[in-house]
Formats: C-alpha cells, structure tokens, sequence
C-alpha cells in the first residue's frame, strides 16, 4: 500500500507515540526520516531490551516495534552544521513530528511560529505529556496513575497497569487523524498547520464509559478485575476440564441463556437473580461460582465450538506466542534488517481499502 508515496515526513520524535506515526506513514509509503539525539545515544528505546537480548547490538525489540521502513540519521542540534541539516531536511518535508518539551523547541527554532515562516506548507505534530506543566516527565506509567487508568484497573488490593504504553499508543492514534484531516485542508488551500496533542487530553479521551458513569451517575469507578461494571457476567473467567481458561463477554439475555444451555444449566436463566442483566449484575459472584463449576464438566473445544455456533461471546486466553502463531498474526508480520540486525514486528496497519 503505497497511499503516501512522495510525503515526506521527519520524525524528531522518541520512545513509542511519534515514532508509532512514523511508522504508520512509512507502511504506507512516505518517506520518513527519523532523526534522533547523538549526545544521547539515540532514541532511548534502543537501549530498552529483554534479558534474552544480546546488549551489544544497536537496537533493541522494543525499538523495533514502532521503527521500520525508515531511514535513520543522529544529530546533535547544539552544533550549527547539525541544526542546519535537520532544516534542510524539513525544506521540503510535508510532516514534522516533535515531542520535544516546547521551551526546547522554541530554542532551537523549531516552534510552530518559527517554522511557518520558513516552511508555510509543512504540517507541523507537536506532542506534549501533560498539557499545561511542562516539567512533568510524562511516561506511560506517570500517565496511567495521574489520568485515573491506574485507579480502575487490576484489583482494589493491586492496582495493575496495562502491560502496554497504552497511553502513548492512543496518543498516536490521535496524532494520526489530525495530520490526516490537516493534509486534507491542506489539500484544499496548500497552507500548513500546527496540531498540538498531548499524552494527557489522550489519556482522558479514552476514559469513555468509566467518565460518563461519574458524570452522569456520581460512581466513582473502581477497579474490578477483568470485570465490565454495567454488565454481568461479562469479563468473569471461567475453566473447561482440559484447564483451559475462557473470558466470557454475555451482553444480551439471549447470549446468557444459549451459554447455559452449552453448560447443561437451563435453570440459571430462570432463577430471579439471574433473569436479567441488572439481576446479574447485582449477584455477579454466586453466577461466577455457579458457571465456574459447571464449565468444568465440558471440554474446551467443546466449548468452543457450541459458543462460535451459537453466537456465544467467549475469548479462549491465549498466550502471546499462541497469538503469534495465528493466521492473522502471521499475515501481519513484518521483516526487516536495521543497522545489520534482523528485525520483526506486527504490522501498524490494520485495515485494509479496496477501490
């Protein structure tokens, strides 16, 4: 998919949400280059590895995740002749991404105001951590803690983080669809424009469901497991005889009732506790207790197979190796060498357009 053959975007950008763009554009054809910091080593990321990793290559797995189809250069913008390539290379660039704190930016002449004169047409993606303090360091985790995910995740005894930078993830999402609607006007009348987006505005944005139930309803979410606050029995965990763990997702009546029927529990749906989702909500814990016992007596594939034809919303828990090892995932591979080093990562594109 060569949609942006002939952009051209410079990724000043580090760790995971600007260089997620990067690669995002770079999948589909643009040119990107990513210029990282010399005094430093480079994009920090590199640096990032697994103990299995072999410490004396350039690159690590997690730098790879979010790097490919690039092409890779390291400046020092406190020399003149560094500074003075990094603007040759924005001289024609149609995307600049920067995460650098703005007092920064604005020192190395690489603020919004400064760059519109010099470059009316470029589409300048300026992300910030948290909006409006600037000392903060903003990581993944600080994010999750300070914007509420860590107070409604894991468990009121262990309050658990996504094992993911899921924060930076959604930040580049958001980055994404703001360049696009920017290329877009751009289109129309040829002018640049400056998106400023921070890891926090992203962060609450995703908040949805669990902000509208304070909002609206005065609950102060708190964290439940696996568990879907409003519905029942939706995130409980259930085990089949062969020791096979199951998520379950019962959204409707219907759902609830077809999986007692694969159970053998047609009387469940009838009890007064369970007759309905608000029922169940209420008594969620003896319906666990009383599907965990009866998932025991039936097989996984079984299972299974009696929840697909059935329309039964259940996720078998897979492990990330039994992930990789799927259909999609494989399609999804991509290969590259970086810097001598065999590289795989899963794709950043996942749909598909058919014209």
């Amino acid at each position: 998919m060569k949609y942006f053959k002939g952009l051209k975007v410079v990724e000043l950008a580090s760790v995971l949400a600007g260089p997620a763009v990067g690669m995002f554009f770079a999948e589909l054809g643009a040119q990107v280059i990513k210029v990282e910091n010399r005094k430093t080593g480079g994009d920090m990321t590199r640096h990032w590895k697994v103990g299995t990793e072999d410490p004396k290559n350039s690159i690590s797995a997690y730098f790879s995740a979010v790097n490919y189809h690039k092409i890779y250069t390291d400046l020092d913008l406190t020399q003149e002749a560094d500074c003075a390539k990094l603007f040759t290379f924005l001289s024609d660039a149609d995307v600049f991404l920067n995460n650098m704190k703005a007092s920064s930016a604005k020192k190395f002449g690489l603020d919004y105001e400064s760059l519109k004169q010099r470059f009316p047409k470029l589409i300048h993606c300026e992300l910030s951590g948290f909006k409006h303090d600037e000392r903060k360091v903003a990581f993944d985790a600080v994010l999750q803690a300070e914007t509420g995910f860590l107070s409604i995740n894991g468990t009121k005894e262990y309050p658990a983080k996504l094992p993911i930078a899921f924060i930076d993830l959604i930040a580049g999402h958001q980055m994404k669809e703001a360049i696009l609607v920017a290329l877009l006007e751009r289109s129309k009348d040829g002018k640049g424009a400056h998106i400023s987006c921070s890891l926090e505005e992203s962060a609450l944005a995703t908040l949805t469901n669990q902000a509208t139930n304070q909002l609206m309803a005065g609950i102060e979410p708190s964290p439940m497991g696996t568990l879907h606050p409003n519905i029942a029995p939706y995130g409980e965990i259930i085990k089949t005889s062969d020791g096979v763990r199951f998520m379950l997702a019962i959204g409707t009546d219907k759902h609830f009732i077809h999986l007692c029927e694969i159970l053998k529990r047609n009387d469940l749906p009838a009890e007064k506790e369970y007759l309905d989702n608000p029922a169940r909500v209420q008594h969620r814990n003896t319906l666990h207790e009383e599907l965990k016992k009866s998932s025991l007596l039936i097989d996984s594939k079984t299972l299974e197979e009696a929840c697909i034809n059935g329309s039964v919303p259940v996720g078998r828990i897979r492990q990330i190796s039994e992930v990789m090892n799927t259909r999609v995932a494989k399609e999804m591979l991509r290969e590259e060498v970086i810097e001598g080093e065999a590289t795989k990562r899963l794709s950043s594109i996942a749909f598909h357009i058919t014209r």
